[in-house]
């Protein structure tokens, strides 16, 4: 695993939740997952860094407690997932979505991303 950049506390304030200010690991089989699960954000992999340092966006998966969504316009909006593993206690990179103008309003408008 390697260190792709690091959690800011400020975020916690903005999103109303806890997940610890520590470094955010990538893991060797992350681009599998996105090749397989999402090609089209293959070319963008390198990228992960610059998104966590300064997305556009934040927010949060009701379904997925304990993570957070970070979002940055780069060509398409890309959304890099960002999960705490509760039994080592470490902060990962779930996955990268690409995500659609229309959807990215819709999420906007219901409060589920907050524009930083």
């Amino acid at each position: 695993m390697k260190s792709v950049g690091k959690y800011k506390a400020e975020l916690n304030d903005i999103l109303g939740i806890n997940l610890p200010c520590t470094e955010i690991y990538c893991s060797v089989g992350l681009i599998h997952h996105i090749a397989k699960r999402h090609p089209d954000c293959v070319e963008h992999y390198s990228r992960i860094p610059e998104v966590i340092e300064n997305p556009d966006m934040v927010g949060v998966d009701p379904t997925k407690p304990n993570s957070v969504e970070l979002i940055k316009q780069i060509g398409p909006y890309l959304l890099v997932a960002v999960t705490l593993d509760s039994k080592e206690g470490y902060l990962y990179v779930s996955s990268m979505y690409d995500q659609t103008p229309d959807k990215i309003k819709r999420r906007l408008k219901s409060g589920r991303y907050i524009e930083l």
